[in-house]
């Protein structure tokens, strides 16, 4: 494959970065076939398709850091691409200030020639004159502001000035992620490129990345799972299936809406083609006019420029089948704790916690430090012990647990029938049949269930502890980051799992549609206590009367 410039001869053909003819195979395992796309400035492209099929590659691809076995990738000559670093590790030897600048290779490398040349005892009239260019264009790209604009974006990402000339290496790990976001962002690119952004950014950073974004007037690349962040920044969403990407003008949840309405339609044979033709009219007039009250539609980018019905069609997704069954109804006493406290290696996470939970409610639970609500869980499972309080389950209820860490249950080398079956309740061996009804929901069919646990990814691994939960029906739901590792097709059928379960949610999650549509209640854990609220959880967020009084609880 060969990653060259391009002149365009017309307007009309102008194109910011395009794929001609890409091909990647693995092996036996074609990824892309003969793939030609393009991307065009001013939108926001969010990468779609089922794990596994190619969308991190394809970034990679873009980004000129892998080959395609065959095809070209072009960018238009003086245009410069940004892409997020994945590596947290990276840039340790260099200090924050001077990581984000490195975000703009030119400029840096033209500041670090004329320093060179300014150290030079021997400094001649070349030397001389070869510094005046390099003047003149580091004025030209905005040299002179670059250290002021770093510092801004810095602190604008919640990076404290205090930090700034620190070395990467004596950061933490959450403090590294936000820096190599400034990286990215910094000096404009002409094309920004980034896998999975969200990832490790607390929620007040997610929101001003949305806000950048949706005014940011160049051309966004992005692979995400969080449906939010995918719904208020694109403009379009590219699908990845069959081995070929396709364009749709929208952002995700009209791609998921339209898809669904599409695959219905197609089943609907006695259907008239004109009945068909007016209910897919009638959806994108009801769609066009939630957009036209967002936030993106007063933005210089708008999400939707056109829609039209022939860009319509079904997925072939295959979404699981995630329903959560009680064996018996919860009394109303479900969970009474009183006065918890916890400190890990003498750093405390919370303290004087107190409240009590009823049959069916659906609580967020939300902290500044993740950290806290895992321990908290942890302990209300009996799987940590180092605590101070107390907490009482009524006697009713009965508890499954997704932990964000679930290694433990996968230590062995059996395959996913006999998996599952050791956690039936009751000593006779359930049947297969049984035990392949509930893998079969999580789509592991046929000789997909004799797979060995120790083989599984980590969205597979999920995917069995739901079968197992599903299976348990539990009147009791304690869930712990439950995104992490799934697609976007198990995601949605997770979050509308819950949704629909009539049982009691204890939920932790980054996600923030999952926490907006499951929880009707938030529980924040801080060092200084609990601030409970009968809320929806981006009302809890909004409130600034709340962030006032969350303030005080961790200072």
């Amino acid at each position: 494959m060969h990653y060259k410039l391009c002149n365009f001869a017309s307007p009309k053909k102008y194109k910011l970065l395009s794929a001609s003819n890409l091909s990647v195979q693995f092996g036996k395992r074609i990824l892309f076939d003969n793939v030609n796309i393009k991307f065009t400035p001013g939108n926001c492209y969010g990468i779609i398709g089922a794990n596994g099929s190619g969308k991190s590659t394809f970034l990679k691809i873009l980004a000129g850091k892998m080959e395609a076995n065959s095809g070209n990738i072009s960018l238009e000559p003086g245009k410069r691409l940004s892409v997020l670093e994945q590596d947290h590790n990276s840039h340790n030897e260099y200090t924050i200030i001077d990581t984000v600048l490195r975000g703009n290779k030119i400029l840096y490398d033209i500041k670090n020639e004329m320093e060179n040349i300014y150290s030079k005892s021997d400094f001649s009239d070349k030397d001389g004159e070869r510094v005046g260019e390099l003047q003149a264009i580091y004025e030209d790209k905005g040299g002179w502001n670059a250290e002021s604009d770093a510092a801004t974006l810095l602190s604008s990402l919640g990076v404290n000035e205090s930090l700034h000339l620190k070395s990467m290496n004596e950061v933490e790990g959450y403090i590294k992620v936000k820096v190599l976001l400034a990286q990215a962002l910094f000096g404009n690119p002409d094309v920004l490129i980034m896998d999975e952004p969200t990832n490790d950014l607390d929620y007040e950073t997610i929101i001003w990345l949305e806000n950048f974004i949706a005014n940011f007037e160049n051309t966004v690349i992005v692979v995400s799972h969080d449906r939010h962040f995918l719904d208020a920044v694109c403009t379009h969403i590219s699908d990845i299936d069959f081995g070929k990407i396709n364009h749709y003008s929208g952002n995700y949840t009209f791609w998921y809406e339209s898809s669904q309405l599409a695959s219905r339609q197609r089943q609907q044979q006695n259907k008239k083609a004109e009945e068909k033709k007016k209910e897919l009219e009638d959806f994108i007039s009801r769609f066009s006019a939630n957009v036209a009250k967002s936030k993106q539609a007063t933005s210089r980018k708008k999400m939707i420029e056109k829609l039209n019905i022939e860009e319509i069609k079904p997925s072939s997704r295959r979404y699981p089948a995630i329903i959560f069954k009680q064996e018996r109804e919860a009394g109303n006493q479900i969970l009474n704790i009183k006065d918890l406290k916890y400190s890990l290696e003498g750093e405390l996470l919370f303290d004087n916690i107190t409240f009590n939970l009823v049959k069916g409610e659906k609580v967020i639970f939300f902290s500044k430090d993740k950290r806290a609500i895992t321990k908290f869980f942890e302990i209300i499972n009996d799987e940590e012990k180092d605590f101070e309080g107390k907490f009482e389950w009524g006697i009713t209820t009965k508890i499954s647990y997704l932990p964000i860490d679930n290694s433990s249950y996968f230590k062995s080398d059996i395959n996913l029938i006999d998996w599952l079956r050791q956690f039936t309740e009751d000593d006779e061996e359930k049947k297969e049949l049984f035990i392949r009804g509930f893998l079969g929901k999580m789509i592991f069919s046929g000789d997909e269930a004799l797979k060995k646990v120790s083989v599984l990814s980590g969205g597979e691994k999920v995917r069995c502890m739901l079968s197992k939960m599903m299976m348990k029906k539990s009147n009791i739901l304690v869930v712990d980051e439950p995104t992490n590792h799934l697609d976007l097709e198990s995601i949605t059928a997770f979050n509308n799992g819950l949704k629909n379960f009539d049982g009691t949610v204890l939920l932790s999650t980054h996600d923030n549609t999952f926490a907006q549509t499951v929880g009707d209640r938030v529980i924040e854990l801080t060092p200084k206590g609990a601030i409970d609220r009968l809320l929806k959880f981006d009302d809890y967020m909004k409130d600034l009367s709340l962030k006032e009084i969350r303030a005080k609880f961790y200072n």
